[in-house]
């Protein structure tokens, strides 16, 4: 890019490694504004280092960034205790190359990032440095503040706790497309045995309208409960609405829209060739990143 001077230097790094930031930001957080406001801190903090004394400037950042969102997860999730109804992560366009990458894929899929809510602040950055972007114990040790044997504990909790919950098999993208496919179409045609076949008996539906869009207010548990509530939400509805596929957090994904206008998007978690999960987000606040590509990585 530019000369040599420290400044230029700083830029470089930073660029260069800024798509890993945001990736690790966003996975500890749930959130694209709060991890864009990290990256902000970080950069802040990484102009005003002194590089002779970096040794590695990539594990220098990623130590920055993780520090800087530990923070903000604290204070997220105080936001977290006043939001209205449930609080689902915000969905991400992705390109065709992240759901190809199949550890990216599962790390920042709705389905893990909704078990990662359910740790504390300094489990979720312990589980997503170590198990997602495979950073040492050492160096997470320093990132969190905490020794590296209690750095080993905290891993062997969270990821006993993400084992517990996370989805039993990966499902390749053409295997999610296909059930998301039926799912659509029995949807669209109103088809209440067509969502029953599609649905796992133990299926959970949540919505997230954070207060501005209606949604309903706590989780719907079991296939014939989800399936009516649907059928009879779009029979209410006196709209069009359609359904394209698109890919969101790696995933496939439904942008859900009404006489054309964005409601919402809808993603789902699929085992067994059939839905156990449905997470549909219609938070506006949430869905400034639907219509243009982000870009992760986990290098």
């Amino acid at each position: 890019m530019g000369g040599n001077g420290p400044a230029d230097l700083a830029i470089d790094a930073f660029v260069t490694h800024r798509n890993l930031l945001f990736t690790v930001a966003y996975e500890m957080l749930g959130s694209a504004a709060d991890a864009e406001d990290v990256l902000q801190e970080t950069w802040m903090r990484w102009a005003g280092v002194d590089f002779g004394t970096v040794r590695d400037q990539r594990a220098y950042l990623v130590r920055i960034t993780t520090r800087q969102a530990l923070s903000r997860l604290r204070t997220l999730g105080r936001r977290k205790e006043s939001y209205v109804g449930p609080w689902l992560p915000e969905p991400l366009l992705t390109s065709p190359d992240v759901a190809e990458d199949v550890e990216l894929a599962e790390s920042v899929s709705m389905a893990l990032m909704i078990v990662l809510e359910r740790l504390s602040p300094t489990e979720r950055a312990v589980f997503v440095l170590r198990e997602a972007f495979g950073v040492g114990y050492d160096e997470i040790s320093t990132a969190v503040g905490k020794s590296p044997a209690a750095v080993r504990q905290i891993a062997h909790r969270a990821r006993r706790h993400v084992d517990a919950r996370r989805p039993r098999e990966v499902v390749s993208p053409g295997e999610a497309r296909a059930v998301l496919e039926s799912f659509q179409r029995a949807v669209e045609t109103r088809d209440l045995q067509g969502l029953l076949d599609v649905l796992a008996p133990e299926v959970a539906m949540i919505s997230d309208g954070g207060g501005v869009k209606q949604a309903v207010p706590r989780q719907i548990i079991g296939a014939d409960k989800v399936a009516r509530m649907i059928v009879g939400g779009v029979g209410k509805v006196n709209v069009a609405i359609t359904g394209d596929l698109t890919m969101v957090n790696g995933n496939p994904a439904l942008l859900v829209r009404m006489d054309d206008e964005i409601d919402g998007v809808l993603a789902i978690r699929v085992e067994d060739a059939r839905i156990t999960g449905l997470y549909y987000v219609r938070n506006p606040d949430k869905l400034t990143r639907i219509e243009s590509e982000t870009l992760l990585t986990l290098r």
